[in-house]
Formats: structure tokens, sequence, C-alpha cells
């Protein structure tokens, strides 16, 4: 009997210990859970090595964009853009951005889950996944411009056939039939 009794307040004991893990792990996250996660991914380092990887890609995009007629442009104008961009990459406000996240982490993760990618990122393969990920993104903005581009001509021909449409249907006489759209034509 006395052995009975001692296995059950065992049984209890240790029961309610792992109860009490699962609830903190259910438990929201504190600021100083995303902070240490943060540390962990070294996520000011990352969103620097972000920002330099997409930087070659953005300004491919932005003078592909803004040097389409040189001639109208003063001779130092893809100078100053370039500086400007660098400019604007380079005064980042990375530990404000960073503090203006800790709210979003606390309300998409529990104190479980940040102990969980707080464990994987100090591993080796997460460490690999921290290091790889500016490269990777750096490669997929380039593998993803050309469609990008593709994507925004179509959009941009779209438009353009819609408003010539538009504009030929408003300039009908009363009583004809209105033009059919390009949209309405397939």
């Amino acid at each position: 009997m006395k052995r009975i009794l001692i296995t059950a307040m065992l049984c209890l004991a240790l029961g309610s210990i792992g109860l009490a893990q699962q609830n903190d792990n259910d438990a929201p996250a504190t600021v100083e859970d995303v902070e240490n996660y943060m540390q962990v991914i070294h996520s000011h380092e990352i969103m620097q090595q972000m920002v330099d990887a997409m930087s070659k890609p953005m300004h491919k995009m932005v003078h592909d964009e803004y040097m389409k007629d040189k001639s109208k442009l003063p001779a130092d104008f893809e100078a100053r853009l370039d500086k400007m961009m660098d400019d604007m990459l380079k005064d980042m406000p990375f530990d404000e951005m960073m503090q203006a996240s800790i709210p979003v982490y606390q309300k998409h993760f529990t104190k479980g889950d940040l102990g969980a990618l707080t464990v994987f990122y100090s591993s080796p393969t997460g460490q690999k996944v921290l290091h790889e990920m500016p490269a990777i993104m750096a490669d997929s903005m380039n593998a993803m411009m050309p469609i990008m581009q593709r994507q925004m001509e179509k959009v941009t021909q779209r438009v353009q056939d819609e408003m010539e449409a538009m504009l030929k249907e408003s300039q009908k006489k009363p009583g004809q039939e209105p033009a059919a759209t390009p949209a309405t034509q397939n």
C-alpha cells in the first residue's frame, strides 16, 4: 500500500512538472525570448548581408527604369542615382526596425516556438541556413527579375490597351454602341 501511494505521488509530481513545462512552452513569448532568438540568428548582420546582396539587383532594376533615355538626363545622373541608393541602403535603421518587429514575433510565436527555433538556429545546420540565406535571396532575385519584368510589361500593356479602349469609347457619339474592350474580347 505504501509503495502504491509513493508511486502515485511520484506520478503526480512528474506529471505536474511536465504539465508546467507544456504550459510554459505555450506561454506568450517575452521580449527577452525574441531578443535571444534575434541574437542567435544574427539578425542585424543577416539584414545587412541581405541588403548588400539585394543591392545589385535593385540598382539594375532602378537603372533599367530611369536610364532608358540617358540623353535627356544630366551627365552625372547615374552616379548621383547610385550614391542616393547606396546612402539609402546604408542609412537603414536596422535596430529600430528590429525593435519594431519584436511585438510581431510575440504575436506569432510562443515561448516554446522561439525556444525550438533558437535551438535549431544554434545548430550547425541552422547556422548554415543563416550563412547561405543572403546568397540564396540574391540568386533568387536574379532568377526572378526577368519573370517579374515580363509580368510588369504584360500589366503595363494591358493598362495601355484598356486606356485606349476607354478613350475610344468616350469619344463615341451618343446612341452608338460602345467599343469592345480587350478584356471583353477574350
